[in-house]
């Protein structure tokens, strides 16, 4: 039976849960990526399904620095609700803003009281440990385009996933 190991082309389910054994984030549909070839997935993952075969399992803990990062305070924004627009006065709302170099990134409303409107640039799940509950569902090997993308091509169109 192939087994992960670099160059191969990997599909994983997995489960994320938060300290309380939440289940946080879910994909049921296999999402693909090749070991070791700078596709994106979180190298704990990576090295937590080196040398598993189809139909493994694998339970991780990840801490902060392994998973979503350390909160940053610096992406903490309070501002009077009368300098925010309408549709963005509620907690939930998601508003992007672009840097001076044309970079995005999503803020959440996080508190809207007395007045004033929280955003939060970090991830919800920032600063906290988390455990992935992971399943090994297909490897193959890679074609040398997909080694290159990091990722699976669409069979019919050529697109990266």
């Amino acid at each position: 039976m192939v087994t992960v190991t670099q160059n191969k082309l990997v599909y994983i389910t997995y489960s994320i849960l938060d300290t309380r054994g939440m289940v946080v984030e879910q994909h049921d549909l296999p999402v693909g990526y090749v070991q070791g070839a700078n596709s994106g997935i979180l190298p704990a993952i990576e090295a937590a399904v080196a040398g598993r075969k189809i139909g493994d399992r694998v339970e991780i803990q990840l801490s902060p620095e392994e998973g979503y990062g350390l909160r940053d305070e610096s992406l903490v924004f309070v501002d009077d609700i009368e300098n925010v627009p309408p549709e963005f006065r509620r907690t939930g709302a998601e508003v992007m803003f672009e840097n001076e170099s044309g970079e995005t990134k999503v803020f959440y409303v996080t508190s809207v009281e007395n007045g004033k409107v929280t955003l939060d640039g970090n991830p919800s799940l920032a600063g906290q440990s988390v455990t992935c509950l992971i399943n090994v569902v297909d490897v193959r090997d890679a074609t040398p385009e997909e080694i290159r993308n990091g990722r699976p091509l669409d069979a019919t169109g050529g697109t990266v996933h």
